[in-house]
């Protein structure tokens, strides 16, 4: 029985993960038919069918994520022959033939952590037929967790943008185009059944027994489960713009509540008095003296991550004490040359030891594992009211001077509310030394396969050999996933780790 097979889905592109079908068990599909809608490396593509005939069975549903030349599904009409392979090469990305993924290129919204699933549009810093250079920052998204700055992971002329300032979106999903010619984004957007003002359709009812893909392309109405008050970007906007506090409004007029831009009061009006002090509880009243208040974006944010975290990652833990001398002279001969701090020399010897053990620069994904180039280790930052974290980008190729340069920077970007490369770790380190904390168990940042929990140099007492003498000593903490992360090789990497620290000279470059 002839088989419809993923073509290429782009220049490069070996892989695609299937996001939608068109199509289901039983219809009639023709040659050059829209079929169905993938996600590569590359960004977003529509895939057209090569053959003619009724769908018989669907082999690869939504979620699945298949190699080029796959079978994705089997054709009933026995007259119907494979298409040759010239016209297997031209049923590509689009079905279009003057748009493909080299002339169009969506700007997604990012995943700007494992929680988050939509951000909004603070600001555009470029505008519609600019050109865009790779790695510049090109728009500022709002999270639940913190304003980020986002850089163009592609060069281009940017075409369209589709979600405007003030406006949200769900992650993975087309906030602007770039494209030479505006009509190649008519004809892309086009492809995907949906107007150049809303980047995505409603979802066709998938095939029987497919699951829904990960990432919809539909924006859903948002849930009161993600942390932010259900309301419509027009009701954002407006108010923001009368400085109207969201958690004030009463229950909106939309689907599930949702806050309209209708519901929105006069500057300055109050919708709803805020929680008294003496609202009772299923134990009966607050007693006197208590506040209740709502939990801020950000706590409700790490509630759910960790929550997540503990969950569904079966951690185990391991802890080691060092002898933090030479670590502490190599600290005290460095910092007044490069500005370091105890910490900074910590992550350089995790970013080394962390190298040569594949699997902790590696992190689960489903059912398979994704190894990392680099050491991308994130810095637990303290804020007021919570805790966020910067990631260290490649920290095992920065010398030390860089490293400290970098950490600084990004912890103080993280106080300003600008949280760089998040969701982007591999391993964290959270340090409370500082406040004179011994010991303590951290947990992981999902989706990041171990954390460090770091305590605070102390003077003890060691003995070596025999001997007693004065020194210092340090308490380690690691807890890792153990999907990934054994007993073995855990009790290996602290032993690297501990090699390095206590020989910190030979991790200088």
């Amino acid at each position: 029985m002839p088989k419809l097979t993923l073509p290429q889905a782009g220049k490069s592109a070996a892989k695609a993960t299937i996001l939608r079908w068109r199509k289901r068990t039983g219809d009639v599909v023709r040659k050059g038919e829209l079929l169905l809608e993938v996600e590569t490396d590359e960004g977003l593509a529509a895939i057209v069918s090569a053959l003619e005939g009724t769908i018989k069975e669907v082999l690869a549903p939504a979620g699945c994520t298949v190699s080029t030349g796959s079978p994705l599904a089997s054709i009933e009409d026995e007259a119907v022959r494979p298409a040759t392979q010239s016209a297997e090469k031209k049923a590509t990305s689009v079905t279009n033939k003057n748009v493909s993924a080299s002339k169009v290129i969506p700007i997604l919204m990012p995943k700007a952590g494992q929680s988050v699933e939509e951000g909004v549009i603070v600001k555009w810093h470029a505008k519609p037929g600019a050109t865009i250079r790779k790695g510049e920052v090109i728009f500022e998204i709002e999270t639940d967790k913190a304003t980020i700055e986002v850089e163009a992971t592609d060069a281009g002329r940017l075409a369209r943008i589709v979600v405007p300032e003030g406006a949200s979106s769900t992650v993975l999903q087309p906030v602007a185009y770039l494209a030479d010619d505006d009509a190649d984004v008519d004809a892309f957007i086009a492809a995907f059944n949906a107007s150049p003002a809303t980047p995505a359709a409603p979802a066709a009812a998938p095939p029987e027994g497919a699951e829904q893909p990960a990432a919809e392309l539909s924006a859903p109405a948002a849930s009161a489960d993600t942390g932010r008050v259900k309301a419509s970007p027009a009701a954002r906007k407006i108010a923001r713009e009368r400085g109207v506090d969201l958690e004030t409004v009463a229950r909106g007029s939309g689907p599930g509540g949702r806050i309209l831009s209708t519901d929105i009061p006069a500057a300055g009006v109050a919708a709803r008095p805020a929680v008294a002090v003496s609202s009772p509880v299923a134990q009966g009243e607050l007693p006197a003296g208590a506040v209740r208040r709502r939990m801020s974006g950000m706590r409700k944010a790490i509630a759910r991550n960790l929550t997540l975290s503990k969950t569904t990652i079966p951690h185990w833990y391991l802890s080691a004490r060092i002898n933090a001398a030479p670590m502490m002279a190599l600290y005290k001969s460095q910092k007044a040359k490069v500005g370091c701090s105890v910490n900074d020399v910590i992550v350089m010897a995790c970013a080394r030891a962390i190298m040569e053990f594949p699997a902790m620069h590696s992190r689960v994904d489903g059912d398979t594992i994704i190894e990392f180039p680099g050491a991308n280790i994130g810095i637990a930052v303290g804020m007021d009211d919570g805790l966020v974290v910067p990631v260290v980008m490649n920290a095992d190729r920065l010398t030390l001077a860089d490293l400290a340069a970098e950490t600084k920077r990004l912890a103080n970007q993280a106080r300003a509310g600008k949280i760089e490369n998040m969701g982007q770790g591999i391993f964290t380190i959270s340090n409370l030394g500082m406040f004179g904390v011994d010991e303590f168990v951290a947990i992981i940042n999902p989706p990041e396969a171990a954390i460090l929990a770091v305590g605070a140099v102390r003077e003890d007492v060691i003995v070596k050999d025999g001997a007693i003498r004065a020194g210092q000593t340090l308490n380690l903490t690691l807890s890792a996933d153990h999907r990934l992360i054994d007993g073995t090789l855990g009790a290996q990497f602290m032993a690297r780790l501990r090699a390095l620290l206590e020989n910190p000279v030979g991790f200088m470059p």
